[in-house]
């Protein structure tokens, strides 16, 4: 390319295209989530069989390639049944809720630098904003009003109970995932995604802002719904949670669509925000070429599956964690770290980047590292205050029971009674059965 600033697309870039490109686009977008989703499946089951020891999918088609086909056919084809209850118009919309957000969050990933698409400079993405990541924050939290309408207007009680948990959960996650965000936005100082990915040419944030990326990691998870947090179907005490009521049918199909293209968008925004985007890594960066063209979106697709196999990797590796451990990590462990993370990266941007003024910066660092060392000794304190208190409140509960004629509650008739139930006790002459 002659242009060399032509390998780096801004926000000046978009807005330009044709329509017809526009639209090709969007249709090679919506063709790669879609054979994303069909191979996705098949190839989560094949790994997670290879980790367990054991064949996976292997009937339908080559190496069982026709699995998630059949699949889909199946639920095709299945009767779609509607309980009596049901509030019918939220309970056909309410997958289609999950499903639409899940595809525009991904329209502002960028796949890869300017290119030529049929004789048209375009840069391989199809859309970026001023607030890109604040657009697919909006489109993650519009998602759960799928889930929250899928458990209610079901009209079961596990159903809804799945839904509200989803909801708590997201809202939870939600909150620490945007903070999270916070620091790339100080160190790339813009919001837009293909801004975000230029500014991870020397470093990727992954490695800058490692606490950030730690942090994001757990909330993929939890935004996810992936295992270990899950939550909101558990089937050991909700059933199926608030897809109780959803037969094996489109609508089904539709919701586990969407579950899956959320994982897709939180590895993309993985890969965008912290792993370098469409750039290559060292070393094979130092090659002249390798950020221009079509190659960075070999780059982009490495990455992205990389990340598909850690989450699947969990999923294998993991139980299932309790709600409140879930809240508990949200709530009391990730948004005050993230909190106290933000104060360090400010401070260090105004000391390193904008050469500010060091006094302010140091006391600011200073400030934030002896308040979270004073948190955390406080917090470990009172646990383990609270663990010797609970330690001697059972001594003392299993002593009580000791000395009293019961064993763990339940009454115990001393040996010596001459009745038991109104019966009179006989010896048994010996020999007798």
């Amino acid at each position: 390319m002659t242009h060399v600033l032509a390998a780096d697309p801004t926000l000046a870039d978009f807005g330009k295209d044709p329509l017809w490109i526009t639209i090709i686009k969007a249709v090679m977008l919506f063709a790669f989530l879609m054979l994303g989703i069909l191979f996705g499946v098949w190839f989560e089951r094949k790994l997670i069989s290879r980790m367990q020891n054991r064949y996976g999918p292997n009937r339908a088609g080559k190496f069982g390639l026709l699995q998630s086909v059949a699949d889909g056919l199946k639920m095709g084809l299945k009767e779609d049944l509607f309980p009596r209850t049901v509030d019918k118009v939220l309970y056909l919309l309410a997958p289609v809720i999950m499903v639409v957000p899940a595809f525009l969050a991904f329209s502002i990933v960028p796949f890869g630098p300017m290119v030529n698409l049929f004789g048209v400079q375009t840069p391989l993405q199809l859309v970026d904003l001023p607030v890109a990541v604040l657009f697919m924050l909006a489109m993650g939290a519009v998602s759960v009003y799928g889930v929250v309408l899928a458990g209610w207007s079901s009209r079961s009680p596990y159903a809804l109970l799945g839904g509200l948990r989803s909801a708590a959960q997201v809202v939870s996650y939600e909150i620490a995932m945007g903070l999270s965000f916070v620091a790339i936005f100080l160190f790339a100082g813009t919001l837009s995604t293909s801004e975000i990915v230029k500014a991870q040419e020397q470093t990727w944030f992954a490695v800058l802002l490692i606490p950030s990326f730690l942090v994001y990691v757990v909330c993929m998870f939890g935004e996810a719904a992936r295992i270990p947090f899950d939550l909101p179907e558990g089937e050991g005490e909700l059933v199926g949670g608030f897809q109780t009521e959803y037969s094996s049918s489109l609508k089904f199909a539709l919701i586990m669509m969407g579950e899956y293209l959320h994982t897709f968008t939180a590895s993309g925004i993985a890969v965008t925000l912290f792993l370098g985007g469409w750039r290559a890594p060292f070393p094979i960066s130092l090659w002249e070429g390798a950020n221009q063209g079509w190659w960075p979106v070999l780059w982009f697709f490495i990455k992205f599956v990389l990340t598909f196999c850690f989450i699947v990797w969990v999923r294998a590796s993991l139980p299932r964690v309790r709600y409140d451990q879930l809240m508990a990590l949200g709530w009391k462990v990730l948004i005050p770290v993230n909190l106290g993370w933000i104060l360090i990266v400010a401070a260090v941007r105004n000391l390193v980047v904008n050469e500010g003024d060091k006094t302010i910066g140091l006391g600011l660092t200073g400030l934030t590292v002896i308040g979270a060392l004073a948190i955390w000794l406080r917090i470990d304190t009172v646990n383990q205050r609270r663990k010797e208190a609970q330690k001697a409140q059972v001594e003392a509960e299993f002593e009580q029971l000791s000395n009293e004629p019961t064993a763990g509650g339940f009454p115990v008739p001393p040996l010596d009674l001459p009745h038991y139930h109104g019966v009179q006790h006989k010896e048994i002459p010996s020999g007798t059965n």
